[in-house]
């Protein structure tokens, strides 16, 4: 036995090796249209790679970020709702990554491709949910620096603002997770170089779809979100009383998805891996009965969840504080104020990129500044920026 005070040093060359022909020889055993470690491409490989496969490596870049430590206090649908066990961002990211790796598992795909990507999908997203989403977003187009979209924005954390140096692989799975196409089935398509993917991603800045995803995990993935959320949705707003119990689902859904999370997601998972085909053609797909009751379902849950009047009843007045808040953090950065928020928490803090800091424009820093806070955080900065502070001391 090694004594405790022996230095643990990396392995040789000889075990990385013998690691690597581990690695080779597991993947040699996936789909022929799987997405294997060779096939990784980095903009700029600034560290050599280690034991891990690199999709592998880009998941636990992922989780050492700050983007992703904020996921825990960041709402799903019902925003200003005191219920503790409703979904919040972070749960709806690991049940993404947990049915997506179950599909990709019985799909013969990368897994760790596929948990890289579920990871990082959704750091982009806002405080309040989609519609904090839609207020940035009206913000930003009329600040002149494009629409606002979540998926975008979480390859601009990973990619420039913190600098994770990923995968294409990865960050195109993240940029193409999104949007709510009545996709029956799902083909990759191909991106070959960096400029076709920042081609993408100026594409869906624009408010045009960045199109499928470059690999069959990705498209895993994009099908695995609405597995994750769909039920759950419907679970979450009957705890709330969004909804009552008895309620019912439409009867096309009842009779192909099931009536509950459990039944829903057992049956959306079934049908994938029954309709997909990773040996030949190449493609993610539902059977059309399957996503027929599916479109169904999202038309009930618009109508009775997201756009329910009760969960809707203070839009404007989140709408006013994200107005409010852009408004001084970006007077605050005219203004050089070296103590504001927005400069000793996010421009002085240490993590972001110094090149990202040096292209960024004053309402671009302000965006991501926003983009990145929680529900809690969003609300306490835009109460230093209305509420009267007290001075304490004599006069």
């Amino acid at each position: 036995m090694p004594r405790s005070d022996t230095i643990r040093r990396p392995p040789s060359l000889g075990i990385d090796s013998a690691i690597r022909a581990m690695t080779a020889k597991r993947e040699a055993l996936q789909s022929p249209r799987a997405t294997i470690s060779a096939d990784a491409i980095r903009r700029h490989n600034r560290k050599t790679e280690d034991i891990r496969t690199p999709y592998s490596r880009d998941a636990d870049r992922i989780i050492h970020t700050r983007a992703y430590t904020r996921y825990i206090d960041k709402t799903q649908v019902f925003y200003l709702v005191e219920n503790d066990h409703i979904t919040h961002r972070v749960i709806h990211v690991q049940l993404v990554s947990k049915i997506a790796r179950t599909i990709g598992r019985c799909l013969r795909l990368n897994e760790d491709l596929i948990e890289a990507i579920a990871l990082g999908h959704d750091i982009g997203h806002t405080p309040y949910g989609h519609f904090g989403e839609t207020c940035l977003s009206e913000l930003c187009e009329r600040h002149c620096i494009g629409k606002f979209c979540h998926n975008v924005q979480s390859v601009r954390f990973l990619d420039q603002i913190e600098d994770c140096d990923l995968t294409m692989q990865v960050l195109d799975g993240i940029l193409c997770h999104n949007g709510e196409a009545d996709d029956v089935k799902i083909v990759p398509t191909p991106c070959g170089s960096w400029a076709e993917f920042d081609k993408k991603v100026q594409d869906a800045t624009e408010g045009r779809s960045p199109g499928s995803p470059m690999t069959l995990e990705g498209c895993v993935v994009k099908f695995a979100d609405t597995i994750a959320y769909i039920g759950r949705d419907l679970q979450d707003a009957r705890e709330v009383g969004l909804i009552a119990d008895d309620t019912k689902i439409p009867d096309i859904c009842r009779e192909v998805l099931g009536e509950n999370n459990r039944e829903i997601i057992n049956t959306l998972i079934f049908d994938l891996l029954q309709n997909s085909d990773t040996e030949e053609e190449g493609c993610i797909s539902y059977s059309r009965p399957v996503e027929e009751a599916l479109i169904s379902l999202r038309s009930f849950s618009r109508r009775n969840i997201y756009d329910n009047p009760a969960l809707c009843s203070e839009r404007e007045k989140v709408r006013a504080m994200y107005a409010t808040l852009f408004s001084a953090c970006l007077d605050d950065l005219v203004q050089e104020r070296q103590n504001a928020r927005i400069s000793t928490d996010f421009i002085q803090s240490g993590y972001v990129s110094r090149t990202y800091l040096g292209s960024a424009t004053p309402a671009e820093l302000v965006r991501d500044f926003i983009a990145g806070m929680t529900d809690r955080y969003f609300a306490r900065r835009f109460e230093e920026c209305v509420i009267p502070r007290r001075i304490e001391g004599r006069f």
